[in-house]
């Protein structure tokens, strides 16, 4: 199966609305939100939300990038844990 051929079926199983979502029209502006697709890693299709392009009425546009708290949680989890194993190992050698 060549390369083209993959591609058009993955365009076809996953459809046209995954990449940009719907326009939602709010106020006098309209938001076009953004999904980033990434295939492969033993998980197979992985969609994630990338953020929003706001379009103003003068036509001109802003990128608004989506936030993930689970991320921003995970890092300080990870960097208590981190603190946490300092610590322990200062509070043995002194000993």
């Amino acid at each position: 199966m060549a390369d083209n051929d993959i591609v058009a079926a993955l365009a076809d199983r996953l459809g046209k609305n995954q990449v940009f979502g719907d326009p939602v029209q709010q106020g006098d502006t309209t938001l076009l939100p953004v999904a980033s697709i990434g295939i492969g890693g033993g998980r197979g299709v992985v969609v994630r939300p990338a953020g929003a392009f706001a379009v103003s009425a003068d036509g001109s546009v802003a990128w608004h990038p989506a936030v993930s708290v689970n991320r921003i949680v995970w890092g300080g989890q990870l960097a208590l844990a981190a603190v946490l194993v300092a610590v322990a190992i200062a509070f043995r050698r002194k000993r």
